[in-house]
């Protein structure tokens, strides 16, 4: 039967759910023959350390899915393959991050520069490609025109925003289903941004990524029988990134994941205020999530209503492309 290209991000994002929901209980059954479980932080709420032991590291279940799913719907387009690049370059570090972690017993994982080098290096690589083959002007939200930036300034400012994001969505990861939610909301909605504006391929790609994310979800809610880990987060933050340079929409995409804006803006508003007032909290911890969570919010409460406030925002930045 004969299915029509522009319902290809809806079954991408279908085969992507039900690769990453069949394969799910095999990958949890690895996880946990490997050992490789959660390492959970001593400065954290003390209802996460229940958690320490669960598997982590299932964002490959995400990846996989993801790709298998984009690599089966034709044709696998320039901007595809920029797309997997990105994806699973920050799903390596993420993926080395963990490792060391558990193999280590080291909770922080890899050092910050060690992070940051490779980041900026994969960012940079589609800076690079994005200003010669995509083009310098972005799509400015409310007002339906483009803005055409100087090929330097583009470069840095595509550079800070794929870090950005994958940082971003990484930041978010710290409830059960938190993450893989909001990204499932959010890149539907780059989806369906993608697909008025014309990227067929962009928009099936976003497909998968909610998709799989969806399918995640069926394990990682609370309580959670795996975590995505920063090898599921970063890959994740950087396709909602790399998608949003390709389709020329980076400006629109802090109003689209604004939910993942304001948790990095809790952390750098923690820490500020910290120095400034030498040793005061505005937040009983940061992120965003952890505060509600130790004012005695529960877990799965907030994990909801941060689900709704993603919604919003990603109801808002489709309204924001007309």
């Amino acid at each position: 039967m004969f299915v029509p290209a522009s319902f290809w991000p809806l079954l991408s994002g279908l085969l992507a759910f039900v690769l990453s929901l069949a394969a799910g209980r095999k990958t949890i059954h690895y996880l946990s023959r490997l050992k490789l479980g959660q390492q959970v932080r001593g400065d954290g709420p003390k209802t996460h350390l229940a958690k320490a032991g669960t598997p982590t590291m299932g964002g490959i279940l995400i990846v996989l899915a993801i790709v298998i799913a984009v690599v089966v719907f034709p044709p696998i387009t320039d901007s595809k393959i920029v797309l997997l690049f990105a994806t699973l370059g920050y799903g390596v570090i993420g993926f080395l991050d963990d490792f060391i972690k558990i193999v280590a017993k080291r909770s922080l994982g890899l050092r910050a520069r060690e992070k940051l080098v490779g980041q900026f290096g994969v960012a940079l690589l589609v800076a690079l490609y994005a200003s010669a083959r995509v083009g310098t002007d972005l799509l400015v939200p409310f007002w339906g025109k483009t803005i055409v930036l100087p090929t330097i300034l583009y470069i840095v400012f595509t550079t800070l925003v794929l870090v950005g994001a994958a940082n971003a969505v990484n930041i978010t990861d710290g409830l059960d289903g938190l993450a893989a939610g909001s990204t499932a909301i959010s890149a539907s909605a780059v989806a369906l941004v993608c697909h008025f504006l014309g990227y067929s391929d962009l928009s099936l790609f976003c497909g998968a990524v909610a998709g799989a994310c969806l399918g995640f979800v069926w394990f990682n809610a609370p309580p959670a029988q795996v975590f995505m880990g920063d090898t599921g987060s970063l890959a994740l933050g950087a396709a909602l990134g790399t998608a949003a340079v390709l389709s020329k929409t980076s400006l629109l995409l802090p109003l689209i994941g604004g939910l993942f804006v304001i948790e990095t803006l809790s952390v750098i508003i923690q820490v500020v205020y910290f120095r400034l007032t030498k040793g005061q909290r505005l937040f009983r911890m940061a992120p965003l999530h952890h505060h509600f969570e130790l004012l005695g919010v529960p877990e799965s409460r907030v994990m909801t209503r941060f689900w709704l406030v993603a919604l919003v925002f990603a109801v808002l930045g489709l309204y924001a492309l007309f």
